[in-house]
Order: C-alpha cells, then sequence, then structure tokens
C-alpha cells in the first residue's frame, strides 16, 4: 500500500518539520490495484472505474484501510513511524521505507542519513558527514540507486552514490529493497535505494507553500584557523492542482551553507623495513604521519520540479526533474613527516608484532662523493593543502500511463548525469640553511621524537621551529585535478495485465530497457620545486613573509603538538610570477594514461508473475521472474608501446610522443537473473516471506578504464594500469527468510529477518608474471635488438578473483506508537533494530606491516540503531542513537589505503514545537557527544586517522501556508 503525500507532508519534506502541523493535511490517499492488492512504491496504481469483482473487492479494501487510517490521529515522527509500516506490511518484496514526514522530521542534512535508522544500513562520515551508504555489510560497490524509477550517475568517480548530493527536503520517500524481482532495474547485490518525488496531483489541499530558515553553529570551528562556524538552511516548496484537478505542479529548492571541522592525526602505512634493535631480523617502519587543522564549508543547492497531467482516469503524463550542485571548499594546515625509514632512528619502540610505535628519526647528513645527499627522502614538512570540490547531479526525465481495461502501458524517458571537479592543491613547506640565499639548501639536522597512543593523540615534538620566515620556504607547489563526468540515457516500456477471478495469479507483467552509460576521467597535473628539497634550476624555494604566512597554534585535542605556518599558496605563487596550469603531459606520463573513458550499452527485458492464492486456508502472494540482462562494455584509451613504435600525440604542453597508442578494449555478456518473492499471511498481523535471487552489480567505473603504461626489463615487455576493462560484475545468489508482526491499528511493528548471500569473486589489483599479452589482444612492441617482439613480462591490472564467500547475518528490529499508556504518556515511541552480519570473505593486507587477514569492506559485525521519541499536541521530540561496531574501509591519506575503522556511536537530539498559525520552532543537536572517527592498521595501538568533528547545533522556524 502507498500511503500518498499531501501538501502539508511534502512542506514538512521541504522544511525538515515533523511537529503538529502535519494535523492539518488531509487523510492520505490509497492505492489499490485491480487485483484488490495495494501497490509497492514502484508498483502504477491501476484503473479502479472498471465494474470486475476484483476491482470491487480493491475498492472495499480501500474503504476500509482509509476508515482505519482516519481513526488514527498521530502527528509528527509517530505519524511517520506508522505511514512506514503500513507500505512495508503491504510491499511485495523485503524492503524497508522512510516516508517525507520521517525524512523531514530529523530534518537530514542528506538522504543519507535518514536511510542509518533502517535496519542493517550504516554509512562513513566524511568531514563529519554521512555520504556513502553500506548495506547488509556490503559497500556502495553493490548498491543500486534510482530517482523517480531511473538509474542514477554518481559523482563518485565510480559507480557508489554519494547520498549528500541528494538534500532530505526533496524527497518524498527513500525505500531500500533488500530483496529484488524481475521489475527491479539490476545492480543490487547488496540493496537497491529506490528514492521518489512528489506526485501534486495526490495531494489533499488544493494549494499550499511552505518556507524554512534555521542558523547553524558548530562548536569546534575556533580551534581550526580560518574556519567558519556559523551557517544556515533555507528551503521552501510550493505544490498545486489546476484544470479541475487534471494538472498538478510541485516544485522545491533547498539551500544548505554549512561549516566542517575536522582536527586530525592521521598515521601512514607501515610500508618499510629496517633493523631497528640490532638483533638481525627487520622491524616494520611507517611512511610517516599527519598532524593538521582541517576546516571547511560546503554549500549545496538543489532543486526539484514536478508537473503532471492527468485528463481521464485513462491517460497520466508526467515531467520531473532534479538538480543538486554541490560544492566544498576545504583545507589542511600542520605537518607531514615523511619516509621515517630513511631517516637514522634511534630509541626505537617496537611492538610485539614488530611494528615501530614511535622513537628519535633524525636526517641521515652523510653526502655522496658529488657532495649531494645520500639519504634525502626523510623530512619533516608543513603542509597547506587547499582543495575543491565541485559536484553536480541533473537527474530527470517523461513518464506516459495508459489504463484501459485490465491493461497497463507505461513509457519512460530518463536522463541523468553527474559531475565531479576535484581540485586538490597540495603545498609543502620547508626548512632551508638559508631560505635567502640565491640556491637555498635544505636543512639536513631535523629530528621528530613521537610515539603513538592508540586510539588517542600521539606525543610528538621536534627540534626545529617551523615558524621561523628566515628559514622556512615553499619547497613544492602541486595542483592535481581530478574530473568526472557520469552520463546515463535510458528508455524502458512495461506492460502489465491484470486478472480477474484467476485462483492464482493476479497479474503478469513484462518489459525492455535500453541504457548507454558512458564515464569519462581527466586527470592533469601543475607542479612547482620538489617536496624533499631536491629541486630543479629554475624551480628554487620561494620565500614567506608574513603578508603570506602566518603561525598558527592547535587547539583542543591537539593542542600540545607544535606551531606551524600556514601558508597562503596563491600568494606566494603569485608573488613571483606563476601561475598554477594544470596540464596533461608526456613528463607526468600518468596524466594522459589515466585520462580515459568507459562506454557502456545496456538492453534488458523481464517478465513476471503476481502470485495471489491461498495455500491452506492461507493466502500466498508474491512474484515470479526472469530479467535477462545484455551488457557491451567498452574503454579507450591509451597504451604505452614505448620504443618510438606508436602514433604521433602531443600533449597540452606541446610535446610529442610517440610511444603511446590509441586502444579500445571490452567484451560482452548476457546474464539470466531469476528472481522470487512469497509472502505467507499467517492472519490478518502475521506474515512470512521468502524471497530467492540471482543477483549482479556492475564492476566499478574507474576499475574499467583500458589506459595502462609500460616498462622494458631487459628482453620482457611490462604493462601497469591496475585496471580492466574485462571485469566481470559481481554475481551472488541470495536467500531472505522474514517473519513480521503488526500491531493493530499500525501503531507499531516487530520483524526478524535472516539472509545469506553468495558472491562468486571480488574484484582485485594482482600482477600475473608472465602474462601472455599477444593472446590477450594486447600489442606488444618489437625488440629493435632482435627485430622480434620483447618476450611476456609482468601485467599488473585488476581481475576478478575466485574467492568469493559469503555474507549472512540477521536482523531484527521493533517500533511501536505507546497508544496504550495513559494520558500524555500515549506520545510517547521508540524505533529501533539490531543486525547482525559475518563473512568468510577476507583479503591479505601489509599496511600494519606484517601481512594479516582483513575483513570485508564495509562489513560491521553489529549495526544497532535507536530512537526514542515523543509527541503532545505541537511538541514533537526524539532521541536518535546509531552504532556499528568496527569495520574495513579506505581512507585517503597520501595515498588511499585500507585501515579498520574502530567502533563508533553517533547522537542526535532534536525538539520542535507548532503553533496553531502554521508556524513552528525548532532546535537541534547533530554528533551529540561529539563522537570522533578513529582508524587504526593491523592492531588498535597503530594509529591511523583520529578526527573530531565538533557538535552541529540548528535554531530555525518553519512557516507553511
Amino acid at each position: 500500500m502507498i500511503l500518498k503525500r499531501n501538501v502539508l507532508a511534502l512542506a514538512l519534506a521541504s522544511v525538515g518539520f515533523c511537529a503538529a502541523s502535519v494535523s492539518y493535511a488531509a487523510t492520505p490517499q490509497v492505492s489499490s490495484n485491480a487485483s484488490g492488492k495495494t501497490n509497492g512504491p514502484d508498483t502504477p496504481a491501476q484503473d479502479t472505474n472498471t465494474t470486475s469483482t476484483a476491482q470491487a473487492k480493491a475498492k472495499a479494501k480501500k474503504d476500509a484501510q482509509a476508515k482505519d487510517l482516519q481513526a488514527i490521529t498521530v502527528t509528527g515522527f509517530s505519524r511517520s513511524v506508522e505511514t512506514s509500516i503500513d507500505i512495508k506490511r503491504d510491499a511485495d518484496t523485503i524492503q524497508d521505507v522512510i516516508t517525507a514526514a520521517d525524512i523531514g522530521g530529523l530534518p537530514d542534512v542528506s538522504i543519507s542519513d535518514a536511510l542509518t535508522r533502517l535496519p542493517g544500513v550504516s554509512a562513513e562520515r566524511i568531514d563529519g558527514e554521512s555520504s556513502a551508504i553500506d548495506i547488509r555489510g556490503l559497500s556502495g560497490d553493490f548498491i543500486e540507486t534510482t530517482l523517480d524509477g531511473r538509474e542514477q550517475a554518481a559523482t563518485s568517480g565510480s559507480r557508489v552514490t554519494e547520498f549528500d548530493q541528494y538534500p532530505s527536503e526533496l524527497i518524498t520517500q527513500a525505500a531500500v529493497y533488500k530483496s529484488p524481482k524481475a521489475s527491479l532495474i539490476e545492480g543490487g547485490v547488496a540493496g537497491t535505494v529506490a528514492m521518489d518525488t512528489a506526485n501534486p496531483l495526490d495531494n489533499a489541499k488544493q494549494y499550499s507553500g511552505v518556507l524554512n530558515m534555521r542558523g547553524s553553529y558548530n562548536d569546534r570551528a575556533n580551534e581550526t584557523v580560518g574556519a567558519h562556524s556559523k551557517g544556515y538552511r533555507v528551503s521552501a516548496s510550493f505544490q498545486g492542482k489546476f484544470l479541475n484537478d487534471t494538472l498538478g505542479a510541485a516544485v522545491g529548492f533547498a539551500s544548505l551553507y554549512q561549516p566542517h571541522v575536522a582536527d586530525q592525526f592521521n598515521g601512514l602505512a607501515y610500508n618499510g623495513n629496517k633493523d631497528l634493535n640490532g638483533d638481525g631480523t627487520n622491524e616494520y617502519t611507517s611512511e610517516g604521519f599527519e598532524l593538521q587543522q582541517n576546516g571547511g564549508m560546503l554549500r549545496r543547492n538543489g532543486y526539484m520540479g514536478v508537473l503532471q497531467w492527468k485528463p481521464n482516469d485513462s491517460f497520466e503524463l508526467k515531467a520531473d526533474g532534479f538538480y543538486s550542485q554541490f560544492k566544498n571548499n576545504s583545507s589542511g594546515r600542520g605537518f607531514r613527516v615523511k619516509t621515517l625509514s630513511d631517516g637514522d632512528i634511534t630509541d626505537p619502540l617496537i611492538f610485539a608484532n614488530g611494528a615501530m610505535a614511535g622513537g628519535t628519526v633524525s636526517s641521515n647528513p652523510r653526502l655522496n662523493p658529488d657532495g649531494s645527499r645520500q639519504d634525502p627522502w626523510f623530512t619533516v614538512q608543513t603542509t597547506s593543502d587547499d582543495n575543491t570540490l565541485k559536484t553536480s547531479v541533473l537527474s530527470g526525465g517523461l513518464n506516459a500511463k495508459w489504463t484501459f481495461g485490465g491493461w497497463t502501458i507505461a513509457s519512460d524517458v530518463g536522463y541523468s548525469r553527474a559531475k565531479s571537479d576535484f581540485y586538490n592543491g597540495v603545498t609543502w613547506g620547508l626548512l632551508y640553511d638559508n631560505i635567502n640565499s640565491a640556491h637555498p639548501v635544505v636543512a639536513d639536522d631535523e629530528s621528530v621524537n613521537y610515539r603513538l597512543n592508540g586510539l588517542n593523540p600521539a606525543t610528538v615534538s621536534f627540534n626545529k621551529d617551523y615558524t621561523d620566515l628566515s628559514r622556512m620556504g615553499l619547497g613544492k607547489a602541486g595542483v592535481y585535478p581530478y574530473n568526472y563526468k557520469d552520463e546515463s540515457k535510458s528508455f524502458k516500456t512495461d506492460v502489465r495485465y491484470d486478472f480477474v477471478d484467476n485462483s492464482f495469479l493476479s497479474a503478469i507483467e513484462g518489459g525492455v530497457r535500453y541504457a548507454r552509460r558512458t564515464y569519462n576521467a581527466d586527470r592533469s597535473a601543475f607542479e612547482y620545486g620538489n617536496d624533499f628539497g631536491q629541486y630543479q634550476a629554475g624551480q628554487e624555494p620561494l620565500a614567506l613573509d608574513p603578508s603570506n604566512a602566518q603561525k598558527v597554534c592547535f587547539k583542543g585535542n591537539l593542542s600540545s603538538f607544535p606551531c606551524f605556518l600556514s601558508i597562503n599558496t596563491a600568494a606566494v605563487l603569485a608573488a613571483h610570477g606563476i601561475t598554477p596550469t594544470p596540464l596533461k603531459s608526456w613528463q607526468n606520463n600518468w596524466t594522459m594514461i589515466q585520462s580515459a573513458e568507459v562506454d557502456e550499452h545496456i538492453s534488458s527485458g523481464y517478465v513476471m508473475a503476481d502470485i495471489d492464492t491461498r495455500v491452506g486456508d492461507r493466502s500466498l502472494t508474491g512474484n515470479i521472474g526472469v530479467r535477462v540482462v545484455h551488457t557491451s562494455q567498452y574503454s579507450n584509451g591509451l597504451q604505452q608501446i614505448g620504443s618510438g613504435q606508436g602514433e604521433a600525440i602531443t600533449d597540452q604542453v606541446g610535446v610529442t610522443s610517440t610511444d603511446y597508442i590509441h586502444v579500445r578494449r571490452g567484451k560482452s555478456y548476457t546474464d539470466y537473473l531469476p528472481s522470487l518473492n512469497l509472502n505467507y499471511h499467517l492472519d490478518d498481523n502475521n506474515q512470512l516471506r521468502f524471497a530467492a535471487a540471482k543477483v549482479m552489480s556492475r564492476p566499478p567505473l574507474n576499475k574499467m578504464l583500458t589506459g595502462s603504461g609500460s616498462w622494458i626489463d631487459g628482453n620482457k615487455y611490462n604493462m601497469w594500469g591496475n585496471t580492466s576493462p574485462f571485469l566481470d560484475p559481481f554475481y551472488a545468489k541470495q536467500y531472505d527468510l522474514s517473519f513480521e508482526h503488526y500491531l493493530p491499528d499500525s501503531s507499531g511493528a516487530f520483524s526478524a529477518a535472516v539472509f545469506y548471500k553468495h558472491i562468486d569473486s571480488f574484484i582485485e589489483n594482482y600482477t600475473i608474471d608472465p602474462f601472455d599479452f599477444a593472446a590477450a589482444g594486447i600489442q606488444v612492441p618489437i625488440n629493435p635488438a632482435t627485430q622480434q617482439p620483447y618476450a611476456n613480462g609482468q601485467y599488473q591490472t585488476a581481475i576478478n578473483n575466485t574467492k568469493g564467500g559469503y555474507v549472512r547475518g540477521v536482523e531484527l528490529s521493533y517500533s511501536q506508537v505507546m497508544k496504550f499508556l495513559p494520558g500524555a504518556w500515549s506520545g510517547l515511541g521508540f524505533a529501533g533494530s539490531y543486525s547482525y552480519s559475518q563473512s568468510a570473505v577476507t583479503s591479505t593486507s601489509n599496511l600494519g606491516g606484517a601481512s594479516q587477514k582483513i575483513g570485508l569492506p564495509g562489513l560491521s559485525p553489529k549495526v544497532i540503531n535507536g530512537t526514542l521519541f515523543y509527541n503532545l499536541g505541537g511538541f514533537d521530540t526524539r532521541f536518535s542513537v546509531r552504532h556499528r561496531s568496527r569495520f574495513v574501509s579506505s581512507q585517503m591519506a597520501i595515498d588511499s589505503q585500507l585501515v579498520y575503522y574502530a567502533p563508533e556511536t553517533v547522537a542526535d537530539f532534536q525538539a520542535s514545537y507548532a503553533f496553531n498559525n502554521g508556524m513552528s520552532v525548532l532546535f537541534q543537536v547533530n554528533n551529540v557527544t561529539d563522537q570522533p572517527t578513529r582508524t587504526y592498521f593491523g592492531s588498535p595501538l597503530q594509529t591511523g586517522t583520529l578526527q573530531w568533528f565538533g557538535r552541529q547545533y540548528y535554531v530555525g522556524f518553519t512557516y507553511a501556508l
């Protein structure tokens, strides 16, 4: 059953309140199909004007449900809980749902925050905000996302949807499908997230509009230089029905301007080996560590528009569009200590696993015969990094639906485009003997004393003053843009026929879909100087002065760390007539190799039967079907041949190389994906569900690029790239069993579910040595010395390994509005869930030193969330907590590295009050306990990242017409 959102419910979604103003809305409408079963979120409603027996039964059922709903006079979060219960109860798959009142009621910064309140759903925080999500222990690579039924392009540079791109104010409903059906777009091994915008003709009121404004404050912003503490959120919406309720229009706007901060200690991977204590055995040394203040400001503007025309009960035309633009300016200021193993190490502290936990590391001043340093790579750098991320998502389409007799035909033309431009600006400040000399020499007597402290900040001290303007200089400046464009164009048609008086099937449907998805990656670079002081002539270090460098000291949790210079890189470069212009060049050949594109053509079709029969004296409903998918995937890029045997290709600097050739590689394949969903109705309040399916998720787009570099080793030709257009999708077979118990009057529900997925393979970087290049259709250059092709060497690529495995678990959820309590206590309620997952899938990591088995990325064995809420008259409040146990995921340091994330518990609070004149006021605190993000390597003692984001406060109001 779908409870159609009325005008005020959309308004609440737009402004983020779930206060008592909801009570002004009329009773939600219920949509039933001709068979008498209510429709799920993606099932088109059927014509109810015919006079068949089945349709008469449907009308009677609809009237009874409406009568039951009219008896419920709840508001706020309580109403949201009951609405979600009804949708879950009547769905034809195993799914969990958040309705508009729920999403608007937190109010959440994005849909990601709202989704984490569902069983088995968790998120990783970036800059303190939820972004990509995990479902049942599987990361975003395994999740399909749709908006109004259309597949969404992604801003992540892969297929992972970054849900912070979607303002919660503009989404009326979000469902997480945990069991698929044939009519759903393929791609969700973990699950499918289906978001929906408004249907204005379903509104109860003729016209409605809402304005919301609220200010925000971050209580850690004063600890970070240049950070802002104050922000705001503004949103507005309007819906109306015209021409005798045959034409509907809805528009919405949401704007976010919010500061973010993160005091940070960041440990780097243990990639060095050195005998530290003279016992003849090498210990593991870290690449180094970073001490940083991170701050920034994110801006997001979202727009939504819907135009719906329904001149009669047989035809409906709907056009909808969504656009979101996101900009995040951020900075990182502090220290980076690099390459510890290249320094002289004294008094080392060594963990039991052989990893170095601390000691004193000093410069190695020994010289080569030509006067150069033997080991110049240990260094202490000050960092002044400035990053800008600009992303946008555009999605929309046109949908037409015809209904006649028992037939329904729906056609849809859709478009989705995502763009991401990440400008990574990096500055290294170095200490020199005399920065004002003609050719400054980097200091060779630096040392650092440090000691890790597990999941707490390390102790760090230096022997030099890194705020001395007479010695500090800008050693290197680099700009490294990452530009991605992901675009999807699609067309689909679905046909459904509803049976009359069929004892086994209620309907049969089928459809076809064609989509073309193109992905472009573009890399470039600008570099000046050298980050270890080994600069070339003409790129000497640049002196600093008080106008472009200021002394900054750490505060808060990192207040014991030394002070540093914050450098205004743009001002320093401008003062010396240098304009950073990133280009693709053969000098940085990776910029040419990693600039490539992927082209996918997807043709699919399905047939599905809806089951509605009786087994014994009980009702059995569900569906059975199969989806057939043909995929053609190819990538265009460059392959390095060498020896001048390639094409003449000119880079953006004007240099022409003949060492590369253009290549286009890929493959086609066809998949058959059967699915079954059964719902056995034990009685009116108890259901037993079973689902089984074969599912697939396509490889990450950035892992399908064909660009590759090469090198010659003797008579062997070797290639590197760690990507491949020949990758297979992730395939899995999955089984679900769920028991659901519903309390009277939709006041609560309890469910217990078990699931099992067996994933055939995962993608990993792998070196094949030797590799038969010719057999794979890869050109091998000619050895000029022998006039024969070089022999096969190694190929560093990405492959589908054969180390698949299971992911299994259990989910428990319980929600109830305590209507049975006396008087004012009847407004009390609770909603929560517990999920436990485990997997046999492991991989090997040596980032902590010794090789060890690590778990499946994204899988937290335990995910718990709970919300205690209360509603009385116009007062509505709630306290929410979400917890996830440790999990493995990647973090971005100097390079991306897999680490363990420590358990975390995040709490949020909200209180609001609605007056009788349409005005509501709200107070909210996110991250009440200032929960940090903490990561580590092989052991919790080997510190990874420690980040504190601060509490975010909101105060605001809403006015609803």
